[in-house]
C-alpha cells in the first residue's frame, strides 16, 4: 500500500511536468520518510531512495537557473543530514551535488556517507566541499590524507582546529611545510596534542619568534613543559638548563644566601628575568613576595598571565620588572603587544591588599597539598 501510494503520486507529479508539483512532491515524500524512519525496514527505506532519487534528478535540471529549485534541494539535504535511516544513494548524491548549498549539510553531517565516500570526494571536488567535510565531528586518517593531499591552506588550518580530525605522521607533514609560511596555522598545529614530539619540534625549529611566544601562550597544561623545552631547544643560544627538568635547589641556595648578604632586590630579580635564568627567577620572585618555590612555580607555568602579577604587586615591582618576569617564562621571545598591554592594565588596577590575600591564599593551598611525613 505505501510503496504504491508513493510512486503514484510522484509518477502524477512527474507526467504533470509542473516545478511546483515536483517540489511539493518532495516535501510530501520527505516529511513521510522522517515521520516514520526509524520504523521503517530496509526494503522500504529503499523505496524511498528510489522515489527521493527519480525526483532530484527531475529538479536538479530545474535547479540550475530556478532558485526555488536550489533551495528546495538545500532544505532538503538539511533535514537528511542527521537522518539516521537516510537512504544512502540519496545522500551520496546531494553530497556529490556542485551546488555547495546543496552538499554542505550532508558533507558536514550525515553518518550515511563511509570513509570511502568521503575519500572519493576529497579526491574530486572543490574547496567548498573539502572545508565542509573537513569540519565533521570525526574523521579518520584515511580521509585527512585525502583531504591534505589537495594543498588547500584553509582546509588544513580547519582540519587542525578539528578536534575529531585524526591526522597521520604524513598528513601532518603537509601541515607542516604549509605551516612554513602561515603563522597562524603553525600556531595551531603545534598545540595538537596528537602531533609527534619530533614534528612538534621541527615546527619550532623553522618557526619564528612571534610563532614560538604565541605558541607557547595557548599550549594546553599537558603540553605546556614539552612545548617550551621543545623552544628551548629550537632557540639558537638558548641555555642548556631550560630544555632540562627543573631542579631548583641550587637556586634556592643562591638566592637564600643574596638575601641573607643583603643583596636580593628589585635590580637583582631584573637581572635573573632579563638573562632567562629561569630557576632563580623564580625563587627570587618566591624571596621577595615572602612565599615559596612551590606556589611560584605553577603560576609561572600557568596559561594565564595574571597570576604571575599576584607576587609581582606583593613584592612591589616596577613594571619593567613585571614585564621581564612575564618575559622570562619563555625560552626566547616576548609576550605579544597586546597581551602585555592588557597584563600591565591589570596589573595597575591590582591592590597589594588583594595580592596579599590571593597570595596567602595559595601558600595555604599548597602547604596542604604537600606530601606528609609518615607518623
Amino acid at each position: 500500500m505505501l510503496e504504491r501510494s508513493i510512486t503514484e503520486e510522484v509518477e502524477a507529479a512527474i507526467q504533470a511536468g509542473s516545478a511546483e508539483k515536483h517540489l511539493d512532491a518532495l516535501r510530501q515524500v520527505t516529511d513521510l520518510l522522517l515521520l516514520s524512519a526509524d520504523g521503517y525496514s530496509g526494503e522500504q527505506i529503499e523505496l524511498f531512495g528510489d522515489v527521493l532519487e527519480r525526483l532530484i534528478r527531475t529538479i536538479e535540471l530545474r535547479a540550475l537557473a530556478d532558485v526555488a529549485a536550489r533551495i528546495a534541494l538545500a532544505e532538503l539535504s538539511t533535514q537528511l543530514a542527521s537522518a539516521k535511516q537516510a537512504p544512502p544513494r540519496v545522500i551520496r548524491r546531494l553530497a556529490h551535488n556542485d551546488e555547495i548549498s546543496i552538499a554542505r549539510p550532508v558533507l558536514t553531517e550525515s553518518a550515511r556517507l563511509t570513509a570511502d565516500d568521503l575519500v572519493e570526494l576529497a579526491q574530486t571536488k572543490g574547496e567548498q566541499h573539502l572545508l565542509a567535510i573537513s569540519g565533521r565531528w570525526w574523521l579518520t586518517e584515511i580521509v585527512t590524507d585525502a583531504l591534505l593531499k589537495r594543498h588547500y591552506p584553509s582546509v588544513s588550518r580547519r582540519l587542525v582546529t578539528n578536534p575529531g580530525a585524526r591526522m597521520s605522521a604524513s598528513g601532518f607533514a603537509i601541515v607542516l611545510k604549509q605551516a612554513e609560511s602561515n603563522p597562524d596555522l603553525a600556531v595551531e598545529t603545534g598545540i595538537r596534542i596528537d602531533l609527534p614530539a619530533e614534528q612538534r619540534r621541527q615546527l619550532l625549529q623553522s618557526a619564528t619568534e612571534a610563532v614560538r611566544t604565541r605558541l607557547l601562550s595557548r599550549a594546553p597544561p599537558h603540553l605546556f613543559e614539552e612545548i617550551r623545552n621543545a623552544i628551548a631547544a629550537a632557540s639558537t643560544g638558548a641555555s642548556r638548563e631550560m630544555s632540562r627538568t627543573r631542579d631548583f635547589t641550587a637556586a634556592r641556595r643562591f638566592v637564600a644566601a643574596l638575601a641573607k648578604h643583603g643583596k636580593l632586590n628589585e635590580p637583582a630579580l631584573l637581572a635573573f628575568a632579563r638573562e632567562r635564568k629561569y630557576a632563580e627567577t623564580v625563587a627570587a620572585l618566591a624571596e621577595l613576595s615572602g612565599s615559596s618555590v612551590e606556589v611560584i612555580r605553577p603560576v609561572m607555568q600557568s596559561l594565564r598571565d595574571d597570576g604571575v602579577l599576584i607576587p609581582c604587586r606583593v613584592a612591589g615591582l616596577n613594571w619593567d620588572t613585571v614585564a621581564a618576569v612575564l618575559d622570562s617564562r619563555f625560552a626566547a621571545g616576548s609576550m605579544g603587544r597586546h597581551e602585555l598591554a592588557k597584563a600591565r592594565e591589570q596589573y595597575a588596577k591590582l591592590t597589594v591588599e588583594n595580592a596579599r590575600r590571593l597570595l596567602r591564599f595559595w601558600q595555604v593551598r599548597a602547604i596542604d597539598a604537600a606530601p606528609k611525613p609518615p607518623r
